[in-house]
């Protein structure tokens, strides 16, 4: 057996016609031979076989058999070609073909010997220099045997050198078996590894005549062939570390900075969410860093020496917010407010005194079959007369208008129309539902859309009044409490009108307190004119009824509050700076031209 380490041999057997069959046996033979005398094996050695004669058929290629049953089997199944002797052909076909990795060839950087034998009885038909030159070129070691009629030139032309270790001719096909048992000695040769001192660091490799020395794996062979150096695999900078690359005996490993964590990919890193541990205490938001977090607070607000907790900046103190009676911060805002029975005007900045103020109105009336079509008419009739009260525009008073059955529409939003003619024209358009009487769920739909801001509504910090009107004529076939009661704590002020066979309890449970005078009642549609009045009279308590007598919130009753409310405002002032002084004068003063308009009408 050959000792000198793995072999990648391709044998190349001339089946032409001049070979006959009885010799092309002893050919077979002699691969055999040759087989029963390799170490073979996916690690050790490979062997191939190819025949040609006016064509090159593969027989079986390096990777096709490793056991010497196999490869036998198969060199006995061999058809002989029977035609031409295009040895040439048959060379470039083992340099393209069957020395190929995807053939089963080793890769030449691992230094296994690549080893041609061709066996061949005649004169080549093709020219066969420069296709052997450039298979030597290649890395391939060719030995030529010639049996018979074979010619020393072609041999010669196709052998490596040194040509006489490398070209053999035999005299006839019975000497061919003799011939390879002197073939097997000069193909497997002395150990050289064993023989002579080779000087390897780490080992030696045999090859036929001569040897090579290879380095462990993380070791890459120095320049002196023999000794080793360790492989820096960070070096050539493929590794794809995001952040540290670490040399490791021939490999490598990715290592992530200090407060990073190495991904499943082992290359990328990702930053510890130190906030997701739960313990960062911080009272708004937890930010991320390497090594640790930080807390930060909402827009608005000052982080405190605990450098966790947050206050409010009282953004009043620190800005011209040009509020006419007080400003109040919020998170990150502020707004201005009015003293108790005047309302903020559209710059929400100024209060009005005495005049009429603006409002969000949200009417919500019954469609359902008990109405019927000639009262609905009368419906929007009522409802029209209630927008001749208001003063209509994007700034001051805006109306929407929703209608329910046995399901709830909205007819028109806060936010559709600008002005009394538009509202009431669109008003008349609205076709009768007909159907249940589902109060409750127009309550539920009023509450969640109709004074959202998307709808129209503006913001609570405004200080505009939310007003929900309803009208229906019997009983709810729902429950209307639950809706009722949120519409209410949602700071909506409900107004319920009913007429015909509406319940009164269901009307007191919708109206707002005092509910006498946020809830109102008639017989039938015919004579529920009044209602417009109580509700004018509500809804703008300025306005009074009389023929000559006209009641402003400056007289009376509405005096004795606004007296009050200004002394506490006075108090207030006394307590300020000098700017509020100006303010105390001139409160003073309009109190003062009031009590005179009192007195002279009485």
């Amino acid at each position: 057996k050959c000792r000198t380490g793995p072999l990648d041999i391709v044998f190349v057997i001339d089946s032409s016609r001049s070979v006959r069959p009885f010799e092309f046996e002893t050919m077979r033979r002699f691969m055999m031979d040759i087989i029963s005398s390799l170490d073979v094996g996916p690690n050790a050695t490979r062997v191939g076989v190819i025949q040609y004669s006016s064509q090159v058929q593969n027989i079986f290629s390096l990777k096709t058999f490793f056991t010497r049953a196999d490869m036998e089997k198969a060199i006995n199944s061999i058809v002989p070609l029977a035609q031409g002797t295009m040895t040439g052909l048959a060379i470039q076909y083992a340099m393209n073909v069957a020395f190929t990795t995807q053939e089963g060839a080793r890769p030449l950087h691992k230094k296994i010997p690549r080893i041609a034998i061709i066996v061949t009885d005649g004169r080549p038909q093709d020219r066969v220099t420069e296709v052997a030159t450039q298979a030597r070129n290649a890395g391939i070691e060719i030995y030529a045997v010639g049996i018979q009629r074979a010619e020393m030139n072609s041999l010669r032309a196709m052998a490596s050198p040194p040509l006489e270790e490398h070209v053999f001719l035999v005299e006839s096909f019975e000497l061919i078996q003799q011939f390879g048992q002197q073939f097997q000695d000069k193909l497997c040769g002395v150990d050289m590894c064993v023989e002579q001192e080779h000087g390897c660091q780490h080992s030696c490799v045999s090859t036929p005549g001569s040897f090579h020395c290879e380095c462990n794996p993380g070791y890459r062979l120095n320049v002196d062939g023999k000794t080793c150096s360790p492989i820096d695999a960070c070096a050539d900078g493929r590794h794809g570390c995001q952040h540290q690359c670490v040399s490791a005996r021939g490999s490598y490993l990715c290592r992530c900075r200090a407060g990073y964590y190495l991904n499943q990919d082992k290359r990328s890193c990702t930053m510890i969410d130190y906030c997701s541990f739960g313990n960062h205490s911080c009272q708004h938001e937890c930010v991320n860093i390497p090594n640790g977090h930080y807390c930060r607070c909402r827009s608005g607000f000052t982080l405190q020496p605990d450098s966790r907790s947050c206050r409010a900046n009282d953004l009043c103190n620190g800005v011209d917010h040009g509020c006419e009676f007080k400003c109040v911060s919020t998170q990150g805002s502020y707004h201005c407010v009015c003293p108790e029975g005047q309302q903020l005007q559209a710059d929400g900045k100024a209060c009005s005194m005495c005049g009429t103020g603006h409002v969000d109105l949200v009417m919500v009336i019954d469609g359902s079959k008990s109405v019927r079509p000639q009262n609905f008419e009368l419906v929007k009739q009522f409802v029209n007369r209630i927008v001749d009260l208001l003063e209509v525009s994007p700034h001051g008073t805006r109306v929407g208008l929703v209608q329910y059955s046995s399901r709830v529409r909205t007819e028109f939003p806060l936010n559709k129309y600008h002005s009394a003619d538009e509202i009431k024209k669109a008003v008349m358009e609205v076709e009768y539902m007909e159907k249940g009487t589902m109060t409750g769920l127009a309550l539920k739909h009023m509450v969640e859309h109709s004074f959202s801001e998307l709808e129209g509504a503006r913001p609570l910090s405004h200080n505009v009044p939310r007003i929900g009107l309803v009208f229906t004529d019997g009983r709810s076939q729902d429950d209307i409490s639950e809706w009722a009661r949120r519409a209410k704590e949602s700071g909506i002020v409900m107004f319920a009108v009913g007429v015909g066979k509406a319940v009164e309890e269901e009307l007191r449970a919708i109206a707002s307190e005092p509910v006498e005078q946020h809830f109102s009642y008639s017989v039938d549609f015919t004579t529920m004119t009044h209602l417009v009045e109580n509700f004018k009279l509500n809804i703008c308590p300025e306005e009074g009824k009389g023929e000559t007598e006209i009641r402003s919130p400056c007289e009376c009753e509405a005096l004795v509050q606004f007296q009050t409310n200004t002394v506490a405002i006075l108090q207030s002032l006394t307590e300020k700076n000098i700017l509020w002084a100006r303010s105390l004068a001139q409160m003073t003063a309009r109190l003062e031209d009031l009590e005179k308009q009192i007195a002279n009408k009485k």
